[in-house]
């Protein structure tokens, strides 16, 4: 037998096979890709409009990012514009307004999130232990119903249910004797009232995905938890929220992505001046810089700064969900 058998093949040899084997993979990838967008190309045709809308309407826009580093100019246009780094970054944090408007953000968020979160979880848990239908249906459209209203409707009842002259809640005040609140020109009570509206108008329809989540769960585990003679309560604390627990993970960390994104449109409908002071966020100050004060680039760098904040804590929740719990987004 000669030398060269027992060496077995030259490594130039398995270099040319190496290729080939990678060159026979990339054209049966190739021909399986192209076999699937021929047998599912309906699918495609139907998501064309989302992408496209997500092409121009998210993603296109991205490119006026880079005025938040120039010292824009609307008739130099973007490119025209020279660059000055970092100097708006350093104008907002040396600004008694932004800053305020970070505290406000960040208050308004902690308190949605602590008593706005859990709600539309509570209404589904009692939703599901509503045994009469017609019960059910009817009370479940009456908290799904506020979501379907416009946000300048939810404003005006806002507006009058809290008026100092006709509004319900001051006519209750004046039942017990005390003196009407024009509760809406008080910095103290601009929060409670606008995290209450949030609750009021979103919680309902919210509870709409762990009610779905509540529908998937294995009716076998509750048959169980009667046999062993656990009451009602324990087969809501024991068997339902167990199993609802990715999705309300899920959902977590969602909402704490866009725990910056506070309320918008209901803040600038509800707040002025006399409320700067707690309603103030980081959305109307971009608004007033960027709209009606003509400072894009300024704006620019503030929704920048928002972007990227609220990117570092969906980054961090969904890592410490997936370290703690092994469910997350990704």
């Amino acid at each position: 037998m000669s030398q060269q058998e027992h060496i077995g093949p030259s490594t130039e040899e398995l270099v040319v096979e190496a290729r080939e084997a990678l060159r026979d993979r990339v054209r049966r990838r190739a021909t399986g890709l192209g076999d699937h967008f021929k047998r599912e190309w309906q699918i495609y045709v139907l998501l064309l409009p989302t992408i496209l809308w997500f092409l121009l309407f998210l993603y296109k826009p991205m490119y006026g990012l880079q005025i938040a580093f120039k010292d824009y100019s609307i008739f130099r246009g973007i490119d025209g514009s020279p660059w000055i780094g970092f100097e708006h970054f350093q104008t907002l944090f040396g600004n008694d307004q932004f800053l305020r408007a970070v505290k406000n953000t960040v208050v308004i968020s902690f308190f949605t999130l602590l008593f706005g979160f859990p709600a539309p979880i509570i209404l589904a848990l009692m939703f599901n232990e509503i045994l009469n239908q017609t019960y059910k249906r009817t009370a479940q459209t009456i908290v799904y119903l506020p979501h379907f209203i416009s946000t300048v409707i939810i404003a005006g009842i806002v507006m009058t249910a809290f008026s100092p002259s006709a509004g319900i809640v001051n006519t209750v005040l004046e039942w017990f004797g005390m003196d009407p609140i024009y509760f809406l020109t008080k910095p103290e009570w601009f929060r409670p009232i606008f995290v209450g509206s949030g609750i009021w108008q979103e919680a309902g329809f919210q509870s709409i995905v762990y009610l779905a989540a509540i529908a998937g769960v294995n009716p076998s585990l509750y048959e169980s938890a009667v046999v062993d003679g656990a009451s009602r309560w324990q087969m809501v604390w024991k068997v339902t929220l167990p199993s609802i627990l990715p999705t309300i993970i899920i959902m977590l960390i969602i909402r704490i992505g866009n725990l910056l994104e506070v309320g918008f449109e209901l803040i600038i409908l509800l707040y002025q001046p006399a409320t700067y002071e707690t309603a103030d966020v980081i959305n109307t100050f971009i608004y007033r810089q960027g709209l009606q004060q003509g400072q894009y680039d300024l704006a620019a760098a503030a929704g920048l700064f928002n972007a990227v904040v609220a990117f570092v804590l969906v980054m961090t929740a969904n890592t410490i969900s997936k370290r703690v719990s092994r469910t997350s987004l990704w």
